[in-house]
């Protein structure tokens, strides 16, 4: 019995080990509500913030109005996306958002595939949390992410995610 829990241990530790950030950012290319299509490879060379949001969560329209802030403190040096999941979403739901909330960034469409990369989504792990930030630096990979917390609430509302954009474009 002793050897099975050992053994049952060592396995499960790799998986206590894994985030979601120090690695490649997964590839994508999706569409927004008026079909213009985004690909990640068109941001080579900057500063990526995706942002995964729910309109139905209750701090994604907070995230997203510091959002349209960032965009003004940091302009073309840093590019900034939504990514919202259909269903449940749909371009009603986005719209009626970007509308109640004056949005002018882009809202992107994903049925779920590249949702399940950037969260690393199996059968054994099927959640995910919105809104959810990823930075992903010029090289193309995720330096950073952060959960909705009341550890992280400056990050989604503050100038928490402003101030930590800052420090690693200044430690590059």
């Amino acid at each position: 019995m002793r050897k099975f829990v050992l053994t049952l241990a060592l396995a499960t530790l790799p998986l206590a080990g894994q985030t979601l950030s120090g690695r490649r950012a997964p590839s994508f290319n999706l569409p927004d509500s008026a079909i213009n299509h985004y690909d990640i490879l068109d941001y080579r060379g900057k500063w990526l913030v995706l942002d995964f949001i729910s309109t139905m969560a209750a701090h994604s329209a907070e995230s997203s109005k510091m959002l349209e802030n960032l965009h003004k403190q940091f302009g073309a040096r840093v590019g900034i996306l939504s990514i919202a999941i259909t269903p449940p979403e749909n371009t009603s739901t986005i719209a009626n958002y970007q509308l109640a909330n004056k949005l002018t960034l882009p809202i992107l469409f994903d049925q779920g595939q590249m949702t399940a990369t950037y969260f690393k989504l199996s059968p054994t792990n099927s959640r995910y949390d919105s809104p959810h930030l990823f930075v992903i630096n010029p090289a193309g990979n995720i330096v950073k992410d952060w959960s909705y917390s009341d550890q992280n609430k400056a990050m989604f509302e503050g100038d928490g995610l402003g101030k930590q954009l800052q420090a690693l474009m200044a430690a590059k």
